[in-house]
């Protein structure tokens, strides 16, 4: 059997994966010297603690170890596996991403240019995100549909933001709009 593509390895585990109630974001396969690398990324709504990941690291490594038993899978001399969450420097690409970061700065680079905003409510389509930027005193709403979307990241914040705001984060998107 060939060393398994990272193809394989997702249709392997992604029902693993769904029945934790995650999704999978990121499967990487390295095979590097004696020992080959898997390193996959999972988040949920409601974002995974470290026993979660324990967990599913644990059932992943038993999922890997029984296939190659099989003869399905040849890591070679061994692997190591990471299980673990997106990191906050993951670009926001899909619909749950926003949602997932809703209330939280987020920086978009349009061509060079980076603006900060408030990420707000989805539509209920999941195709448009309330934004909210802050000009002087004032707040202003916009709306960034999705499949137009410029790269976009999570900023660390270190002071916590005016409460005006956040309730505007927290408003439905209706209510934002209006």
């Amino acid at each position: 059997m060939a060393f398994p593509t990272t193809e394989s390895l997702t249709e392997l585990i992604e029902p693993l994966v769904a029945s934790h109630k995650f999704d999978l974001e990121e499967l990487k396969v390295n095979k590097a010297g004696p020992k080959s690398a898997v390193s996959i990324k999972v988040d949920s709504d409601s974002r995974p603690d470290l026993d979660h990941l324990e967990i599913l690291s644990k059932e992943v490594g038993e999922l890997f170890d029984a296939a190659e038993q099989r003869g399905d899978l040849n890591f070679g001399a061994g692997y190591t596996l990471e299980v673990s969450t997106p990191g906050v420097d993951n670009p926001l690409t899909k619909p749950r991403h926003w949602r997932r970061n809703r209330s939280r700065l987020v920086a978009l680079d349009y061509d060079g240019t980076t603006r900060v905003a408030r990420i707000g409510a989805l539509n209920d389509a999941e195709t448009a995100v309330v934004l909210i930027e802050r000009n002087k005193k004032l707040l202003e709403v916009t709306v960034l549909e999705l499949a137009e979307s410029p790269r976009a990241v999570v900023e660390i914040e270190f002071a916590k933001p005016a409460q005006e705001e956040l309730s505007l984060a927290e408003s439905t998107f209706d209510e934002a709009t209006a």
